[in-house]
């Protein structure tokens, strides 16, 4: 049996931008202390008209237009978010749709914090594995919230990576994946609530790192891999110092993290975190370079990925669709009232007649 994994991938991140220092501006607080406790420069913005909708779309049309695939051949989409625009109404059904895929279509909105689609992309592997489709789609967006004054404020951003599998054309095969799962209430939001709540310190040694480093270590043993092993390693990034510091408690360098590492640029994608730092990762990998790829979705839960680039790739033009590099060019600075009402932070009563 051909080894499945991913045939292309495409991300998108918004254009517009907005540093610590303006937040920290309007909270009276010490930018200085906010980007070293966090170790975020500035964070994307999603514009007024930009949901998970229509990041997903332009994710998985840049990851068509890489692959040159027929979206008539995707047989599934995945899309995990904890942002969806509806409560009832799927986003599946609308990516479906924009990017002309058929009818006879597996289709589902995943949820799990910041791993629903990581999470989709295990389902779409094992629907590959098993005959079911050709390719599938799976999809990891967000326009995250964070309170205005909260912490979260200063991470919390937007953006997007659809990834391609199937197991014709692989790019990047995935050996192994496996998951951790625990009840650990460390990051929350109630329906119709519009910010979410959070543990502070206790996101980070139960849930965030007891999960990642579980996880990573987990699938290196069922491997048989170390982390010298390996080329590139790329986890969930929440801030700049999580991911950091469980790189170097596993025992990896800067030289193999920091590729993948994007929220001091972009800020926490969400359910886009990894997925997108993956992305950033195969938009320079060669053949044969090793991955390890983790993610973290609170409440709580780790995915891994043991990834192996193939001679594929070198036969893929990956500058016909962004790379992440030249979305990180590409930026519109922001003010903290254009961001607010983008953010729709300002909430606007009845008109008076």
């Amino acid at each position: 049996m051909k080894k499945s994994g991913i045939v292309s991938y495409g991300s998108y991140i918004p254009r517009f931008r907005i540093k610590p220092d303006e937040i920290a501006r309007v909270w009276g607080e010490d930018p200085e202390n906010i980007k070293n406790g966090i170790y975020i420069l500035s964070k994307s913005v999603p514009s007024p008209d930009e949901d998970v909708a229509t990041i997903s779309v332009e994710a998985s049309r840049n990851a068509i237009k890489r692959g040159k695939i027929n979206p008539k051949d995707i047989g599934a989409i995945y899309i995990g978010s904890e942002s969806h625009p509806y409560a009832v109404k799927p986003t599946a059904t609308i990516v479906s749709s924009a990017i002309g895929a058929n009818f006879p279509m597996f289709a589902a909105d995943y949820e799990f914090a910041c791993k629903a689609g990581t999470a989709g992309i295990q389902n779409v592997k094992a629907m590959v594995d098993s005959g079911m489709i050709k390719y599938g789609l799976a999809i990891g967006s967000d326009t995250s919230q964070g309170a205005p004054g909260d912490v979260l404020e200063y991470s919390a951003s937007a953006g997007g990576t659809a990834m391609i599998l199937g197991n014709e054309k692989v790019i990047a095969e995935i050996n192994n994946t496996l998951s951790v799962t625990s009840d650990t209430p460390d990051f929350w939001r109630r329906e119709g609530e519009p910010y979410p709540t959070h543990g502070e310190r206790f996101t980070g040694e139960p849930a965030y790192f007891k999960h990642t480093i579980s996880a990573s270590k987990m699938i290196m043993e069922n491997v048989g891999m170390k982390p010298q092993d390996y080329d590139y390693a790329v986890f969930h990034q929440p801030n700049g110092k999580f991911p950091t510091r469980a790189a170097k408690l596993l025992g990896f360098t800067e030289k193999q993290y920091k590729e993948g590492l994007l929220t001091p640029f972009i800020g926490n994608t969400y359910s886009g975190s990894m997925m997108t730092g993956l992305s950033a990762i195969l938009d320079i990998a060669e053949p044969g370079n090793r991955i390890l790829a983790v993610s973290f979705g609170s409440g709580a839960g780790s995915d891994a990925f043991d990834i192996t680039v193939t001679d594929e790739i070198k036969n893929m033009e990956r500058g016909s669709a962004p790379t992440i590099r030249k979305m990180l060019a590409d930026v519109t600075w922001l003010d903290y009232a254009v961001y607010a009402k983008f953010k729709k932070k300002i909430i606007f009563g009845d008109a008076i007649e």
